[in-house]
């Protein structure tokens, strides 16, 4: 069992709970109400700025070339794909300007953030790693689960979300990015302890921002 599969494992609770949320769960069905659909997305495209730091960083501290250019790759996938999608569910929803790019944010959405930008500081390759291990494998999981995409909902603003998390170079990603974190497993107790604890937090995070999309907090 590699470092990822151990962490997950420790933390699998949380994990089954956010791959078999309900609003994964309405979203892939295609009964997610569009008020629901709406408040996670403005939400969760708060994260393309910090994502694409972690991302950034990535290709900073990679101890080889293959490695900073995989992440360069995903790199502009991001700043294309996902960013079109947001943009198309975003004119479909009537979202608008001030919510696309500064809407008040959830205090589940305020602490994955925060997660992200402590990682992106640490400049630790592990640390950072974590992160986006959490934010791509678990996201590759529960879309994993749509099975045949001839049974994925009609609607595009359900069926694109789906798709982006479950292709053939999406998972190859996160297969990838799987091993490279057991590759470079710290080696010290502290390090790894530090390690586990981002993990750990940031599939806690998960879970609660599936909450509060479908649950919204009073926001701060």
């Amino acid at each position: 069992m590699g470092f990822a599969e151990e962490l997950r494992n420790s933390c699998v609770e949380d994990w089954e709970a956010a791959v078999d949320h309900p609003f994964v769960n309405q979203l892939l069905d295609g009964s997610l109400a569009d008020e629901d659909l709406r408040r996670y997305l403005v939400q969760d495209y708060q994260f393309c700025d910090a994502f694409v730091a972690l991302l950034g960083q990535a290709v900073a501290s990679a101890p080889t070339l293959p490695s900073r250019l995989v992440f360069a790759k995903v790199l502009g996938a991001f700043a294309s794909d996902e960013n079109t999608y947001f943009q198309d569910s975003f004119d479909e929803l009537g979202v608008p300007e001030r919510d696309r790019f500064a809407p008040d944010l959830a205090p589940a959405t305020r602490s994955f953030d925060s997660l992200m930008r402590e990682a992106l500081a640490t400049r630790s390759y592990p640390e950072v790693l974590a992160v986006l291990l959490v934010a791509e494998w678990l996201y590759g999981d529960w879309a994993a689960w749509a099975g045949d995409p001839a049974t994925w909902p009609a609607a595009p603003k359900h069926a694109d979300w789906i798709r982006l998390h479950n292709n053939p170079e999406y998972n190859a990603w996160v297969a990838w990015l799987r091993e490279e974190f057991n590759a470079v497993e710290p080696s010290s107790q502290a390090d790894r302890t530090r390690v586990a604890e981002t993990f750990a937090e940031a599939v806690r995070l998960e879970r609660g921002f599936f909450d509060a999309a479908l649950k919204p907090a009073v926001l701060a």
